[in-house]
């Protein structure tokens, strides 16, 4: 087995997340057939296959299955060696590896950015937004540093930061401005327009709303939150929304904004990283730096508790 090499293995990956050698040698930065080579090559020295191909999509074999959480657990390790030289060389500098969820980048990370540009400059920042379900997941492969996410996750392995609070809003059509804000008993019973599947705010919405995720009433998806106040702005239905977003999403829509009577419908943003990463210092000091944005685009009162 002293043949094997590190390449070998993140091409092994990066094949058995694609499922696909085209779209694994884009990933790589490569050629379809020198990923093929390498795979071979690999499978040669193990003697055994990693995976069974098909005419249009490869899946790992039994022993695949095996393998795959044995080579990432040593891409993890080498990677976190390379974040321990990182943190040592420059402690406010080098790569950063940020994700951050689809409701929450828009209207926070410009202002990152820009903070962090200007209180971190050797800091070459790299950002990823998806949902956290698929961050969670690139955390524990050592392939983010750190996410932005809402609270909480629960994950054992991973270091939670509560940042802010910010409060969700209720979004009508102009004609209802001025109605009585519906309880979420009422709210209930009208057209509630919620983000697709895997979003972390639609399971926040139908809690409030006390709606289970397979409810047979009337609903809507959407793609994304400029989906949902624009449907509503054509009178579809009502949604609710971070407040955060506010000002961003109705530049172009014409709805009514209420606030709903305490309790509100809120979220706590927070930052989450490895426990294990050499980088937990600095990421300290960046979710500072978050936690401050936060502040500045909702208001002083949004401390986390």
């Amino acid at each position: 087995m002293a043949n094997i090499t590190l390449r070998q293995l993140r091409y092994f990956d990066a094949l058995a997340l694609h499922g696909h050698f085209g779209h694994a040698a884009s990933a790589c930065s490569i050629t379809q057939p020198a990923l093929s080579v390498q795979i071979k090559e690999l499978e040669q020295e193990l003697g055994l296959a990693l995976f069974e191909r098909g005419s249009r999509q490869v899946r790992l074999s039994l022993f695949g299955e095996e393998f795959a959480p044995r080579a990432r657990a040593i891409l993890r390790a080498m990677d976190e060696l390379g974040d321990m030289a990182r943190a040592a060389q420059d402690p406010l500098g080098g790569r950063l590896r940020l994700g951050i969820i689809p409701t929450i980048a828009p209207y926070l990370l410009p202002a990152i950015i820009r903070s962090l540009s200007t209180s971190h400059p050797g800091l070459d920042i790299h950002v990823r937004e998806t949902m956290t379900s698929r961050l969670l997941q690139e955390l524990a492969d050592a392939q983010l540093d750190a996410a932005i996410v809402a609270l909480p996750v629960s994950e054992p392995s991973l270091t939670e930061v509560a940042l802010f609070a910010e409060s969700f809003v209720l979004v009508r059509p102009p004609a209802d401005q001025g109605k009585p804000v519906p309880d979420r008993d009422s709210l209930r019973e009208m057209r509630l327009l919620l983000l697709e599947e895997g979003h972390c705010f639609r399971e926040q919405a139908l809690s409030f709303c006390n709606l289970g995720a397979a409810s047979p009433r009337e609903m809507m998806d959407g793609s994304s939150l400029s989906t949902l106040v624009q449907m509503v702005g054509a009178g579809i239905g009502v949604t609710l929304l971070p407040e955060m977003a506010v000002p961003v999403e109705t530049r172009a829509a014409e709805v009514a904004i209420s606030r709903f009577a305490a309790p509100q419908p809120s979220r706590t943003v927070g930052m989450i990283w490895r426990k294990t990463t050499p980088l937990a210092e600095r990421l300290t000091g960046i979710s500072q730096v978050v936690r401050d944005c936060g502040a500045a685009l909702i208001g002083p009162g949004c401390a986390a508790s």
